[in-house]
């Protein structure tokens, strides 16, 4: 009786269409997924798991979810692995990317970047970057891009996730006289490469801006942010941004002519206005928050407003959210506690609700009010390993996934039909 139930559920569930989180931050690089029929509570005891994958390789780089499969880096006996799970957590084919980072905290950084046409991109924390047939493994070809455009790594390694605009792949070398470059994604052949900038590479990941018509890539380095004509790679703007350690993470969020970049230890969070005239750009800031200083856990702008984890600003109410127009604090709250040593907290953004995962192991399901956070579900990694929990939650296909240590759980996230019937909160 109790399996024909489960049978009965499952066939109730919502249908969700076919979704792909193909690179870092999703098909947007915004944070935000396109997944709907979502629960909007979790029982007690959290969400249930579908699967936990164990070793993957040590790690704090995210997944990507494209054509099926599941992919994951990961350091393994001092090499850096790439793995293709299926959707029910199972191997498919993994692949050496070189050696893994293996100084301060070692493990991979780099999330996979999967395109349509079924290749894979992956760079690792020592420069090597590799295309590959996303369904086989098989490599199609590699370059060390520190040894080819005499790049300079820096103090935790290189940790971009590579960006394929077209027929090209970005990344970032950031030597002394080249600064971004643009290979042909099929051959790995230098198209053109930005100079100017020179300042090493930070460890965030590029972006494609769109603004009046001109496209550029935006990046962050170790000391600036700069902005690159996306057809001829020319330097077009550099902004002086530096912060403690030169730990610039953030990936930069854009809309609506403004971009915004944020900093650890008290640097807070700016927003910069784009001045586009032609084919040239400038920029100008708008506004400085002191109290939002993401690190590392990412930032989601959803409706007017900025979600993310504050490193010092607010200890006691570490999450906080800003309104992107003004610059104005709207709430600083508490709904997920990190470790006191790192300080850190991810999150990511579906269906009206936000996942909170902190560096300790714990998530949260979450909706923002005017006032904060209100908890409607949490989770706990019952072993989430002795190494901090950086990577990014994801949540695609009506699944969450979480990545910890060498581990990474798939977590069933899906609203049931008779859920969102019978539930006040599943018909908002």
């Amino acid at each position: 009786m109790r399996c024909a139930l489960l049978l009965v559920l499952a066939v109730a569930a919502e249908t969700l269409p076919a979704a792909d989180w193909p690179q870092f931050h999703g098909p947007n690089r915004d944070n935000k997924s396109a997944d709907t029929g979502l629960l909007k509570s979790w029982p007690e005891e959290g969400p249930p798991r579908l699967w936990e994958a164990i070793g993957i390789g040590q790690g704090y780089s995210c997944v990507a979810v494209a054509r099926g499969k599941v992919y994951v880096t990961g350091e393994i006996a001092g090499d850096c692995v790439i793995t293709a799970l299926d959707m029910d957590g199972k191997p498919v084919w993994t692949q050496k990317n070189g050696k893994a980072w293996a100084r301060s905290y070692p493990g991979t950084r780099s999330t996979p970047t999967i395109t349509d046409d079924g290749l894979l991109y992956h760079e690792s924390g020592l420069g090597n970057l590799v295309c590959l047939k996303a369904d086989t493994g098989e490599a199609v070809w590699s370059i060390n891009i520190l040894e080819e455009f005499d790049g300079r790594n820096i103090t935790w390694g290189l940790a971009e996730s590579p960006l394929v605009v077209g027929d090209l792949v970005i990344c970032t070398p950031g030597g002394k006289e080249v600064s971004v470059v643009a290979l042909d994604r099929r051959t790995g052949k230098a198209v053109w490469k930005c100079r100017g900038a020179k300042d090493r590479p930070g460890y965030a990941s590029p972006i494609l801006v769109d603004c009046r018509g001109l496209k550029q890539i935006v990046t962050v380095m170790a000391q600036s942010v700069v902005g690159v004509r996306a057809s001829d790679g020319k330097l077009l703007w550099r902004y002086p941004y530096k912060v403690y350690a030169d730990e610039n993470i953030l990936t930069p969020l854009f809309q609506d002519g403004f971009l915004i970049i944020s900093g650890c230890v008290r640097k807070g969070t700016t927003s910069l206005r784009l001045l586009v005239s032609g084919k040239e750009c400038s920029v100008e800031r708008q506004w400085r928050n002191g109290t939002l200083d993401n690190k590392q856990g990412g930032m989601v702008l959803v409706n007017g407003r900025l979600y993310g984890y504050a490193e010092l600003g607010s200890r006691r109410a570490p999450w906080v959210c800003v309104d992107f127009k003004t610059g104005e604090t709207v709430f600083r709250s508490s709904p997920l506690r990190s470790s006191y040593k790192y300080k850190s907290g991810s999150l990511t953004y579906a269906d009206g609700m936000f996942y909170l995962y902190a560096d300790n192991g714990n998530a949260a399901l979450a909706k923002a009010t005017d006032a904060g956070f209100e908890v409607v579900g949490r989770l706990r990694i019952e072993d989430p390993g002795k190494r901090p929990t950086w990577a990014h939650p994801v949540v695609c296909g009506g699944r969450l996934y979480l990545r910890y240590g060498d581990k990474l759980a798939a977590y069933d996230v899906r609203r049931r039909r008779e859920e969102a019937s019978l539930s006040p909160v599943g018909q908002n």
